[in-house]
């Protein structure tokens, strides 16, 4: 949903909203894509072995549907804000639950709480910008 007017974008509560829908929109937009060419990182190394077990084929083709759910919970947030938030911190209870598995990367679980309690905040700012359209 489209701001209506820039006064309405002048409150904290807005400017908040904005923040959080443009980097929960472009974040896992960008991360997905990544999964497809790791760049930023080595992504199989990242998934824990009883998870890897879990799921069909490799690691890297695990990653692959990864990056599509992710590229699809990017473009949820920009269209759909209150559902795709949510969406988001589900998807990041989940990784922080195969980090949490994989024992190696504590900061980063808990670097990615912070940013789930972030995308239940879009979720529920969603909701007032819902009310006030």
């Amino acid at each position: 949903m489209a701001m209506r007017t820039s006064a309405r974008v002048t409150s904290p509560a807005d400017q908040a909203y904005l923040l959080l829908r443009t980097v929960f929109t472009v974040a896992p937009i960008v991360f997905g894509l990544d999964k497809f060419t790791n760049l930023l990182t080595d992504w199989p190394g990242y998934l824990a072995p009883f998870v890897d077990r879990l799921v069909p084929g490799t690691a890297q083709q695990a990653m692959y549907a990864v990056g599509v759910i992710e590229i699809l919970a990017g473009i949820l947030v920009a269209v759909r804000p209150r559902w795709g938030g949510l969406v988001v911190a589900a998807w990041l209870a989940g990784i922080i639950v195969n980090l949490l598995i994989l024992g190696n990367y504590y900061d980063v679980a808990l670097r990615d709480f912070g940013l789930m309690v972030a995308a239940l905040a879009l979720s529920r700012l969603a909701v007032r910008q819902d009310s006030r359209a």
